[in-house]
C-alpha cells in the first residue's frame, strides 16, 4: 500500500515519494498514511542536513591541509557533491503534503 508510494533514494539517504497516480485518487486511509510515513521521512531531514555539514566541515580541513593539487580537486568535488545532497534535502524538507511531493511530484 502506502509504502510502495515512496522510494528509496541512495543518494539522500531518505525514501521519496513516487505516485503512480494522483494524490487525489488514493483513499483516505491511504493518504493519511502516506502523510503520516512523508511527515516522519521529513523529520528526519534536519540532522542528516546537520551531519552533512560536519562531513563538509571535515574535508574543508583535509583541503586546508592538503599540498597534492589532484587530491585537493577530489575533496572539492566531495564537498561540493555533499552540498548537492544538501539543498536537495532543504527541498524535500520545505515539500509538505500540500506541495507537489504528495500529491504528484516524483522523485527528483
Amino acid at each position: 500500500m502506502h509504502g510502495s508510494c515512496f522510494i528509496y533514494d541512495e543518494r539522500l539517504g531518505i525514501h521519496v515519494p513516487s505516485l503512480d497516480r494522483p494524490f487525489e485518487e488514493y483513499r483516505p486511509a491511504e493518504r493519511l498514511a502516506m502523510i503520516e510515513l512523508w511527515e516522519d521521512t521529513r523529520g528526519r531531514i534536519p540532522d542528516k542536513v546537520k551531519k552533512l555539514e560536519r562531513e563538509i566541515e571535515r574535508k574543508l580541513a583535509q583541503m586546508n591541509e592538503e599540498s597534492d593539487f589532484q587530491a585537493s580537486c577530489r575533496l572539492n568535488g566531495e564537498i561540493a557533491e555533499l552540498a548537492s545532497i544538501i539543498n536537495d534535502l532543504h527541498i524535500w524538507y520545505r515539500t509538505t503534503q500540500e506541495e507537489p511531493a504528495i500529491s504528484g511530484k516524483s522523485h527528483l
